[in-house]
């Protein structure tokens, strides 16, 4: 068959088609779509329940989570779902074919990874096609490749997971060239997986794991597979017991040690959940931010957990405090990609100079946080980033030239549950590639850690 014209044994009309139950929702995930691929819009931002973008703002709540749905199986499976509209084409989309491609994207998405019906996502995928003006002509095309997947899609799918990696091509050079093809795969590979959801719990791990219908983890965190209603509505979350955090985002707290009455910077802090854990550990904590959105954000939380901290709309670059801290944490800004199998919106949004702007900033952010400790304080530096330029080698350098800050090597013994995670020159570093097993802490997001001291 072929991109410029009808399917032969069907004619079509030109005549706008009435709206449909269903194609409202499909036309925003087709719109979302584009924004993210064409224009590299943050998918958060555009499904922000406040501030997100007017065509899903108007959808009802169960519009909007299919809508999500759709974009992130659409996101999180892209090359297999590209490779599979080709191999039904005789000659490859048009390149200013857009909307049409993004048309099928979100049409195969439903058909192949979701609990949609075949005919819905097909007569609704055609009439959004008949709809608009740069694709009336290929609604026919639309329903031949849609059909063909939808016949074909389960002997189909399997062979093209298998040949396909759902990445960028900068991306996944960037996974191999820090960590060999075989764990860049398995990286891959958990990219594609649905991630559980980890809890972070003020007491009673064993008696939260039984509520909430899922497992205690070695580093006491609450892992459940699958969520049963949203968050805001699970037990104990109005009462303020638990808040939800990747394990590996509660690692770089702990290597604070006792932070009981201490003075603690924790810094770009929004969301909160490290500032919740040093306030629940007992910390005098002052969390800083440039964002007041997401900065109240923090304080909504703080208020239901029953915590406390001080916080601080500021830009850390120019913050000149009263006092110094006898620890910080910096979680600094950073490109996010050990977070995409919770965001697969991130490796088609950032690119490789995002990388290295990012890791800039994070030097200076470094700098200045070092500023701010005590003699014989701690500073721990941390991000979710996969990449080394925002990890390894940013501190290598700093090492190399500031001889007065030295690295003080996270043990074994502090993280017995992680100590996998542990390199060998004593920086933390996280990968969803390692597994959850029995005592082990695994299947998590994938974070850097490097724990420091200025010498007197």
């Amino acid at each position: 068959m072929r991109p410029g014209g009808a399917h032969p044994l069907r004619k079509e009309s030109t005549a706008q088609p009435h709206s449909k139950p269903g194609l409202d929702a499909r036309r925003a995930a087709v719109r979302l779509l584009a924004a993210v691929i064409d224009a590299r819009t943050p998918l958060d931002a555009l499904t922000d329940n406040e501030h997100g973008h007017p065509q899903f703002l108007a959808l009802s709540a169960r519009d909007k989570a299919l809508v999500r749905a759709i974009l992130v199986s659409a996101l999180r499976h892209r090359c297999t779902i590209e490779s599979l509209i080709r191999e039904t084409l005789e000659r490859p989309l048009p390149e200013k074919a857009r909307a049409l491609s993004h048309i099928l994207h979100v049409g195969a998405a439903q058909i192949l990874f979701l609990d949609v019906p075949d005919s819905a996502a097909v007569d609704l995928a055609v009439a959004q096609a008949k709809t608009d003006p740069r694709t009336a002509r290929f609604s026919g095309l639309v329903n031949a490749v849609l059909r063909n997947l939808a016949r074909g899609g389960g002997e189909a799918l399997p062979r093209a997971l298998a040949r396909t990696r759902d990445a960028p091509a900068w991306f996944m050079e960037h996974l191999e060239s820090a960590y060999g093809r075989e764990t860049a795969d398995a990286i891959l590979a958990a990219h594609r997986r649905e991630p559980p959801t980890d809890f972070t719990v003020k007491s009673d791990p064993d008696g939260w794991a039984v509520r909430l219908g899922g497992r205690v983890l070695p580093n006491g965190s609450v892992r459940v597979d699958r969520l049963p209603a949203p968050v805001a509505e699970l037990p104990g979350y109005a009462e303020g017991e638990w808040w939800v955090q990747d394990a590996a985002a509660s690692l770089p707290a702990r290597l604070l040690g006792d932070v009981r009455r201490r003075a603690v910077a924790d810094l770009c802090a929004a969301p909160g959940g490290k500032t919740a854990q040093l306030a629940q550990a007992g910390a005098m904590v002052t969390a800083v931010d440039l964002s007041a959105s997401r900065l109240q954000r923090l304080e909504v939380n703080l208020n239901r957990l029953g915590l406390t901290a001080q916080t601080v709309e500021a830009d850390l670059l120019a913050w000149r405090p009263d006092q110094r801290f006898d620890a910080v944490l910096l979680d600094a800004p950073c490109s996010s990609t050990g977070t995409v199998r919770r965001h697969p919106d991130v490796p088609w949004t950032k690119r490789p100079e995002d990388i290295q702007r990012l890791a800039e900033l994070q030097s200076r952010l470094l700098e200045r946080a070092l500023m701010l400790l005590r003699p014989g304080g701690v500073l721990v530096f941390a991000n979710c980033s996969l990449d080394p330029a925002e990890g390894e080698e940013l501190v290598g350098r700093l090492l190399a030239e500031r001889r007065e800050v030295v690295l003080y090597p996270v043990r074994a013994s502090e993280l017995p549950d992680a100590e996998h995670f542990i390199t060998s020159e004593g920086y933390l570093r996280t990968t969803p590639a390692v597994p959850e097993t029995a005592g082990q802490l695994g299947d998590v997001d994938g974070f850097f850690a490097a724990r420091l001291r200025v010498q007197e």
